[in-house]
């Protein structure tokens, strides 16, 4: 079965609001800081077992499959009908809410992947030579604006996707009217013939 744009919409928004509940719980997960142990030279860090770093990375995954999804839905051709895109394009709300669909997708990327990949640096580099080494986690609140940011993404993707529903909706509609009214003319003019040939043969 060909896809829609209610099961479009469906599939970016599950795939938000998925990446939203990971990048909350990735935040509520981090620890505050590591117990520096001494070991000699200096200190080695024991952090707590927490999921931060796997569920900071599959938000970043269902953040990226309400992207792809949600740009892919944009030009899909639904029903077989596709729109030229400098036809979309040409409709200023469409052009805004599309920029910003974009610009929010790649601060909410920055906001997951920076602590996450920053988290997972701690965790693999545990042992330092610096004594006073206080053993930090990643900066708190990054995770959390990440994911709010990701939830909007989407939504911002969901409202460029029903704008591309107005502007086929009107750019079908007027090829059709457009048709309509060819053949109207048409079959005006071929009855007007019809009329003059008849009174010509009387």
């Amino acid at each position: 079965m060909a896809p829609t744009l209610k099961h479009m919409s469906i599939i970016v928004s599950f795939f938000g609001f998925v990446s939203f509940v990971l990048g909350v719980l990735a935040e509520n997960k981090k620890p505050a800081a590591g117990t520096p142990l001494p070991n000699g030279n200096g200190v080695t860090c024991n952090y707590p077992t927490d999921p931060t770093v796997i569920l900071g990375y599959l938000s970043i995954v269902f953040l990226i499959g309400s992207t792809v999804t949600g740009y892919l839905s944009l030009f899909y051709p639904y029903k077989g009908k596709s729109i030229p895109q400098g036809v979309l394009f040409k409709h200023t709300t469409f052009m805004v809410f599309f920029n910003i669909a974009l610009f929010t997708t790649g601060l909410a990327a920055t906001m997951l992947l920076w602590p996450t990949i920053t988290e997972h640096i701690h965790l693999s580099h545990n042992v330092h030579s610096d004594a006073d080494y206080e053993c930090p986690t990643a900066k708190t609140g990054l995770l959390g604006g990440g994911a709010f940011l990701s939830l909007d993404s989407s939504l911002f993707w969901l409202i460029a996707l029903m704008l591309v529903d107005n502007v086929r909706e009107d750019f079908f509609d007027g090829e059709d009217g457009n048709k309509g009214e060819f053949s109207k003319a048409f079959s005006y003019a071929y009855d007007i013939d019809i009329d003059i040939g008849v009174q010509g043969s009387s």
